[in-house]
């Protein structure tokens, strides 16, 4: 399976853990995740598939041939290497696998924990990811093991539910992290993140598809796709997670500005171009903000609005309009934000903010509006 590893692009991935705010706090507590992002190694890496030995800290649970990435190597370096030219999200190494490829064909990483896990206290998990440009296919979830044994079996397949449980002696703690449009992300380094309640059983963490073929999410990135989906890894994070009320968190963590409950808003930095919907770094930077809001009361909902200007037919704007509400809310669910606390829609060119008659007034009325309220949203998809 390796050789047409040699055609795959590379590109990075992702994210930024959060949060806080003025009246509820989230603090994050330490990392448990030694060599989060790769740095120490035990060897140069010089050639595919060794990450098993070249890493400290970390394996390759299966037989499947991950690989790893260091600016130390001349074969597979960074920012620079076979794959194109990419810098590491932090310090100089990453690490690549395939999350879906042809005959079930499957790679993972694990590692051991630092300390295992408390039973019944809240943890997020966390990495950053980004699809080499040329796989032929994204996946739409990303799956985390959690196991209470280190994991080591002899085949390249996918780790189903029904070889893990052979594994009499295991205990295991599975979750998936959907990540609707940005799964397919070529460009930046895109966060993945979920919190979770520990059964107390974790002190291994495994990243991968567990999915065979028939049953993974796919997103065909290329016409005549027959290779596989490969992404590339950093950053990870477990940690625990607390809310404290009334409470302050030493240090530079951000603050979030309080919000006016149900009255419409303006996202200043989500603009778009002209027949555009890709968010920009200054409006990811402005959403993740909205999220820590929305993420210290879990009774908060937020209703996405999508507006563009008035070039282009009626119904050729809603529909545009229904995309850059909608990419906004998965950007927001992809930070781990509920689907059922957001709601979006398009209004097409119908309600502007400023002048149509000017590039700088069609400029600003191509953007996206929120209310934030204590109850369901607003408004709910045209499309549902």
């Amino acid at each position: 399976m390796k050789p047409f590893k040699f055609y795959l692009g590379l590109r990075a991935l992702c994210v930024q853990v959060l949060v806080l705010c003025s009246c509820n706090t989230v603090i994050v507590g330490q990392n448990l995740v030694p060599n989060p992002s790769f740095e120490d190694y035990v060897n140069c890496p010089e050639r595919l598939g060794n990450f098993d030995k070249d890493v400290k800290e970390w394996s390759a649970p299966s037989s499947g041939s991950t690989d790893y990435f260091n600016a130390c190597s001349s074969k597979m370096g960074t920012p620079e290497n076979f794959n194109g030219a990419q810098r590491a999200k932090s310090g100089t190494g990453y690490a690549g696998l395939y999350l879906y490829a042809p005959d079930d064909y499957r790679e993972y990483l694990q590692v051991e924990l630092g300390e295992p896990l408390e039973q019944g206290k809240k943890y997020q998990v966390s990495f950053y990811v980004s699809l080499a440009e040329r796989s032929d296919f994204a996946i739409k979830e990303f799956g985390v093991l959690f196991s209470n044994a280190a994991l080591q079996l002899s085949t390249k397949k996918e780790l189903s539910k029904k070889l893990l449980y052979q594994q009499r002696e295991n205990d295991y703690n599975y979750m998936e992290i959907g990540y609707s449009n940005f799964y397919s992300d070529t460009k930046d380094w895109v966060p993945v993140h979920t919190e979770f309640v520990a059964k107390g059983t974790e002190r291994f963490m495994l990243m991968g598809n567990f999915k065979n073929n028939r049953r993974t999410r796919l997103f065909k990135t290329r016409k005549n796709a027959k290779q596989g989906a490969y992404y590339y890894v950093d950053m990870f994070e477990v940690k625990a997670v607390g809310t404290i009320p009334n409470g302050r968190v030493a240090g530079n963590t951000p603050s979030v500005k309080k919000i006016e409950l149900g009255k419409t808003h303006i996202f200043e930095d989500v603009l778009f171009t002209f027949d555009g919907v890709e968010l920009t770094l200054k409006a990811e930077r402005e959403l993740r903000e909205i999220y820590s809001y929305l993420a210290t009361d879990e009774r908060l909902s937020i209703a996405v609005k999508g507006h563009t200007d008035t070039i282009g037919s009626e119904r050729y704007n809603h529909s545009l309009s229904q995309k850059r509400a909608k990419v906004v809310a998965d950007y927001l669910i992809g930070l781990g934000l509920p689907e059922t606390r957001i709601a979006y829609q398009g209004y097409g060119g119908k309600n502007p903010r400023a002048s149509n008659k000017t590039s700088k007034g069609r400029q600003r009325n191509r953007r996206v509006e929120f209310v934030i309220t204590q109850d369901k949203p607003m408004d709910t998809p045209a499309d549902q």
